[in-house]
């Protein structure tokens, strides 16, 4: 027992942890101080070429020529052509915050250059060796400044500065560690040298690594000998000559402005979309940045039109008063603060979706000029029947919301235009022919007496199945429109133009449909396939939302009985607290019982759906959203469920006219190439497509 309590005692330390020696409260050596800046500053040779390229642009270069050696760790050398530095003032641009570009606190807050905290050169130079040789315009020779020895020499070099980093992070070989291979820090340098590029079409640039030309872009034009539409256009070649001619061919133009924000660029395609956000770049006045703000407001204009987690490609340049954005934010100016964040947001949103609402069906007028492919063996090229319509004489929409969303009135859809168009009521056989598209199911259709019109200019309307059973009884058209050749019937003409030459619509005619799911249509480029259900519900969404818009609730229908049905106390809840924002949706869900909810009224766009199944999913939409603090993105999630239950389904037989209809309408429908789930809803087969496809020509 003793010997127990001995060896336990002889086991427990006999005091208490040490203390540490206190240590006194010091002034830093310069050169630490400046180190540990360069720690901020200068992360790996990317920002050391960064750094150096702001100071370049910032001198008025118009070519500058980076070389590099080792992915930029044993060597970076920046050349330009700027304005120099006089000899007297070398050894200052050595000193740590010794800058030309701010003299006081109003400077710091307006500022509009690339460079401002004059801490870059001094903190590379405690991390490498550096050599600065530089010359102005007025000066008789250059002078080369070596940065550790401090001693200045005459030296031979044309007007320009040339800045020689070696060795880099040399006095710091733990920084040196962390570098990743060379293969890697080259990819990281020639990244950083092409976001500069993207802001300055009027700049050369070169990338140069172990003697070798890497990169090359040179400048697309010279500012002050050209206007806007030249700068836009060499804002255009710049983005394809670095990020590729399928980024511009596959982007649209973006220019917006108002109050003090201006946003210009491009931006992707949904179809270009990619999995990683590769293809990204913001610049604010000219400068790249990484902003929450302003990606959280390109990514919610792609919201209804991007598929999945797909990431959208954009090169977006907003131009904004300095005095409202604050850079001196982060060392490496990398991040901003505006003073009025929601107004760049809303203003880049906006842009984007504007620039994105155009339909592309229409762009199609521009490949129809050229002859297109030979589709013979024996080598002639196919000519289409007419030349692609312009813009100005695409077919007229039915204005949809003064009929309640249905396609009624078919003769003013394929009259000329100005011609008087016949009433629903005074032509009961076309509301006949077209009501049938949005009835509640497939089996009633099927059982529904369908009448076809016989109007002046439509293609010409089938009136059998596809299935070869005869679907209902149809209205007998005239002899002549049911017994006359295909070709010779003017049903299967083209629409003709203000110039009496015959056009094109952009996404043609249609011919049948496949499956009752897609529609195929042939244009002057080929064929198109079109998936009735997602440009339907494209359609509707788009509608619904203009509705909402413009300040007016969606117009509503109350129920002759209303539709009851078992909910959840969530439910329930939901519907009570959500009166309002129901109400403003055109829906009327009211307590019917404890456990009972009465749908009494619902938008008169989807009075033919079904209305438990759209309350219950409006119930839930509206759930999982705040309706006070989010109610706009809601609201656009709910108008999309709406949208699909109010869009034709698939499995149903439309007539001619119906896809027809369909088609023009799609034609002038905003961002109708996406249903609001972000799927595309046609695409186009060119005739050189379909020969590949049949190895015609080889």
């Amino acid at each position: 027992m003793n010997d127990t309590s001995s060896s336990l005692a002889a086991a427990q330390p006999a005091s208490g942890p040490t203390p540490p020696a206190r240590r006194p409260i010091r002034d830093l050596p310069d050169e630490l101080i400046s180190q540990i800046a360069a720690g901020e500053v200068v992360e790996r040779p990317a920002s050391v070429v960064r750094e150096l390229v702001d100071n370049a642009l910032d001198a008025g270069a118009t070519q500058i020529t980076v070389r590099l050696s080792a992915g930029g760790v044993r060597l970076i050398t920046v050349e330009d052509d700027g304005g120099g530095i006089p000899q007297e003032e070398l050894p200052v641009a050595l000193r740590r915050h010794a800058t030309s570009k701010i003299t006081n606190l109003n400077d710091l807050e307006t500022v509009a250059t690339m460079g401002f905290r004059g801490e870059a050169l001094a903190a590379i130079a405690s991390v490498s060796e550096m050599a600065l040789l530089s010359r102005p315009a007025a000066q008789a020779s250059a002078f080369l400044l070596d940065a550790r020895s401090g001693e200045l020499r005459p030296a031979a070099r044309s007007t320009g500065t040339t800045v020689e980093v070696k060795e880099l992070f040399f006095s710091t070989p733990a920084r040196r560690k962390f570098l990743k291979t060379d293969a890697t820090e080259l990819a990281h340098c020639i990244e950083s040298v092409r976001r500069h590029a993207l802001a300055r079409p009027d700049v050369g640039f070169a990338i140069w690594h172990e003697g070798k030309l890497v990169e090359q872009w040179r400048a697309t034009f010279v500012p002050g000998q050209s206007d806007v539409q030249d700068a836009h256009d060499a804002l255009a070649r710049r983005l394809s000559d670095v990020l590729g001619e399928d980024f511009v061919t596959q982007s649209v133009a973006v220019q917006h402005r108002v109050g003090p924000v201006t946003v210009t660029g491009r931006a992707g395609l949904p179809d270009a979309a990619r999995s990683r956000p590769d293809h990204q770049y913001c610049y604010v006045n000219g400068r790249f940045v990484r902003d929450k703000v302003l990606t959280h407001a390109a990514r919610s204009a792609y919201e209804d039109v991007l598929h999945g987690h797909k990431q959208p490609i954009y090169a977006l340049y907003v131009e904004i008063d300095p005095a409202r954005v604050d850079v001196n934010v982060h060392p490496t100016k990398i991040e901003v603060r505006f003073r009025d964040s929601r107004e760049v947001h809303q203003a880049v949103r906006h842009a984007v979706e504007n620039a994105l609402a155009a339909p592309r069906a229409a762009a199609l007028a521009a490949a129809a000029a050229a002859p297109n492919p030979s589709t013979a063996g024996d080598g002639e090229h196919f000519k289409p029947q007419t030349p692609q319509a312009p813009v100005w004489n695409a077919q007229a929409a039915i204005k949809f919301e003064e009929r309640g969303h249905r396609v009624e009135d078919l003769a003013a859809l394929w009259a000329p235009r100005g011609a008087p168009s016949a009433s629903p009521m005074t032509n009961p056989a076309v509301g006949a022919a077209v009501g049938g598209l949005w009835a509640p199911s497939a089996q009633a259709s099927a059982n529904a007496t369908v009448t076809a019109p016989t109007t002046p200019n439509a293609p010409g309307a089938s009136a059998t199945g596809w299935d070869g059973a005869q679907p209902a009884e149809v209205a007998a058209p005239s002899a002549a429109s049911t017994t006359a050749p295909l070709a010779s019937n003017p049903a299967t003409a083209w629409p003709v133009g203000r110039d009496g030459q015959e056009t094109a619509w952009p996404l043609g005619k249609a011919v049948a449909q496949l499956h009752g799911v897609y529609i195929l249509a042939e244009n002057a480029q080929g064929m198109v396939v079109v998936d009735m259900h997602a440009a339907h519900e494209r359609i509707v969404y788009e509608r619904l939302k203009a509705q909402v818009d413009s300040g007016a609730r969606i117009a509503s229908q109350p129920l002759l009985i209303p539709a009851t049905f078992a909910a959840t106390p969530q439910e329930v809840a939901t519907a009570e607290e959500s009166a309002e924002v129901l109400a403003t949706l055109g829906l009327e869900v009211v307590p019917f019982s404890p456990k009972t909810l009465a749908v009494r009224a619902v938008p008169t766009t989807l009075a033919q759906g079904d209305p438990v199944e759209l309350a219950r999913s409006v119930l839930a939409e509206l759930a999982a959203h705040d309706a006070t603090t989010v109610v706009q993105r809601a609201r656009n999630e709910i108008l999309g469920t709406m949208a699909c239950h109010g869009a034709v389904r698939a499995n149903r037989k439309l007539t001619i006219d119906e896809m027809n209809a369909l088609l023009r309408q799609m034609e002038t429908t905003d961002r109708s190439d996406q249903c609001n789930h972000g799927r595309p809803t046609w695409r186009q087969l060119s005739m050189k497509e379909l020969d590949a496809l049949f190895l015609r020509g080889r």
